[in-house]
């Protein structure tokens, strides 16, 4: 049963998508088209069971969703709306230092 999030869940859960590298560039690879996961964990460079469970975590997200493809599952984003929020975000600039990191960087596998 699908329910409507609140605003600050909403965010969280986008925050804890993109808190991981990997995740990141599975949404950046997705922002450009849908995939399927053996093809995305070649072009990312990760294995297939690494894939499977960081697809499976931004689909609990709700960032992304499945549509069945005949024998194979292809993946896309959520909302096109996801793919501008992407793209506003890359445009944003950030000012870090290079030695610091975040302190409240967490170390969760997965939202």
């Amino acid at each position: 049963m699908l329910t409507v999030a609140s605003d600050v869940e909403v965010l969280a859960r986008f925050g804890r998508a993109l808190a991981d590298p990997i995740r990141c560039r599975i949404l950046l690879a997705l922002r450009r088209a849908p995939g399927y996961p053996a093809d995305l964990a070649e072009a990312l460079e990760v294995s297939r069971t690494r894939m499977s469970n960081h697809l499976a975590c931004l689909r609990d997200c709700g960032l992304v969703v499945t549509v069945p493809d005949g024998r194979r599952t292809r993946y896309e984003l959520a909302d096109a709306r996801l793919g501008h929020a992407l793209d506003h975000l890359l445009a944003s600039v950030v000012a870090v230092e290079a030695d610091r990191t975040c302190p409240d960087a967490a170390t969760e596998d997965c939202c």
